[in-house]
């Protein structure tokens, strides 16, 4: 058997134990006001459906109603499937455990594409889908839920929170770049890098209207920038982006007719996106205070050009680690596994597969930016997948490959509690004697 073949059979050996035959289906259709119930065989008949007009935290009512059901039928109790859809599925797994009920979930994506198999129709109703669910879990196409706790929950919750912010930063950022383009195209030329400088932010911050600052002697403008500058956690002004913004307030160009409008809009944005910086810097702040509980920050830490902020926000998807069993269920977890597509003697194309968590690989593929430039390792891998003459890689598959190295080598890292070692990360053999 293959290495997969054997991990399929223990994770089914597994599933077997949670999902026992002497047990029977109690399948939920989770809605916010009512749910559908359905209680079935392992051969998916159903015993007994009905709908119960309640949130999900009446699941005792429900649970108290299926055991009667699944006794009736013969079964010595129940186990209880549902989708994890949003946060209703919580309410049910905490109710679960607290009566000594085992609980499984169901992919959503494949409750969407068994539906048309049970008639070969495409109609949909809230206990078909029921009936759905308690036929996959009976044939063990199911997972046993996992529920972060303490500091990973809070990890969890943190990282959700500022993929939010980070979102509101770009949006604010380019925004603001739209309407300057528009109605001050002058000012985006006092800087290199306008949007990155603290002190073209501070010169905005005290007007985004050049013809106030055009009102303004060179001293005074200069002593407001310097007052408005702590607010974006600088001290000193860069004279030559100073004299820069003055001069380009007083030929402020663009299209005059909607200027006062879109830089009176400029003014809110910017503030916009001040208070999302803000709100990003003590999140992330958050986060790296809980790798140092976790007794985790200095050795992600030891990876060059990995931030402590990149490596949190990838383990605030993936959760507790120690729940892995091998480095490359985390490639597989945030979808950049490579996925064979073949048959007979055709090849097509291999892809990642693109499933698993959209924001762990967001999380890893930023990580990967700054490695591919700073890290050698990374570089060189980079460049030698870039450049080789057999199956050359182009810079986005070149990048995801880049980005499976890192998972595989951070969960290494966390796991097992050791630092990174450069030579064993670039494939080299190492006398571990020495």
């Amino acid at each position: 058997m293959s290495r997969g073949d054997r991990r399929r059979n223990e994770r089914l050996t597994r599933l077997r134990l949670v999902v026992r035959r002497d047990l029977a289906v109690v399948a939920v259709d989770l809605a916010s006001a009512r749910q559908a119930v359905v209680v079935a065989d392992h051969d998916s008949r159903v015993l007994g459906r009905r709908m119960f007009r309640c949130t999900p935290w009446g699941i005792d009512s429900i649970l108290d109603w299926a055991v009667g059901v699944a006794t009736h039928g013969g079964f010595d109790g129940v186990v209880l499937g549902c989708e994890p859809t949003g946060h209703r599925w919580e309410p049910l797994l905490d109710r679960s455990r607290a009566r000594g009920i085992a609980m499984v979930c169901v992919n959503p994506m494949l409750v969407a594409h068994s539906r048309e198999g049970e008639d070969f129709t495409r109609d949909r109703s809230d206990f078909k889908d029921s009936t759905v669910i308690a036929r996959l879990v009976s044939e063990l196409r199911c997972f046993v839920p996992y529920s972060p706790e303490g500091e990973w929950a809070r990890l969890r919750h943190l990282g959700r929170r500022r993929a939010d912010v980070v979102i509101e930063v770009g949006s604010a950022r380019q925004t603001l770049a739209d309407l300057l383009e528009c109605a001050w195209p002058t000012v985006l030329e006092a800087a290199g890098e306008p949007f990155d400088s603290t002190c073209w932010r501070a010169c905005l911050d005290v007007s985004t209207d050049p013809t106030i600052i055009a009102a303004m002697t060179l001293e005074d403008f200069g002593a407001q920038v310097r007052a408005a500058l702590p607010r974006w956690g600088a001290k000193r002004p860069w004279r030559p982006i100073l004299c820069a913004v003055w001069d380009a307030a007083h030929h402020p160009g663009g299209v005059a007719w909607e200027r006062p409008a879109a830089l009176e809009r400029a003014a809110l944005v910017l503030e916009d996106w001040r208070l999302s910086l803000a709100e990003l810097a003590c999140l992330e702040d958050r986060m790296v205070a809980i790798l140092d509980n976790l007794d985790l920050t200095g050795l992600v830490c030891t990876i060059p050009a990995l931030s402590a902020v990149g490596a949190a926000a990838i383990l605030a998807e993936i959760g507790d680690p120690d729940r892995f069993d091998c480095a490359r269920a985390w490639v597989k977890h945030a979808g950049v596994c490579p996925r064979d597509n073949e048959s007979g003697n055709a090849k097509g194309p291999t892809k990642v597969s693109g499933r698993g968590r959209p924001l762990l690989r967001t999380a890893a593929w930023r990580a990967s930016w700054p490695l591919i430039v700073h890290n050698e390792v990374y570089a060189a891998r980079y460049a030698h997948l870039t450049t080789r003459e057999d199956n050359r890689l182009n810079d986005g598959q070149a990048r995801i490959a880049v980005v499976a190295s890192l998972l595989r080598q951070l969960y290494v890292v966390v796991t097992r509690r050791v630092v990174w070692n450069p030579a064993l990360a670039a494939g080299k053999e190492v006398d571990t004697a020495a």
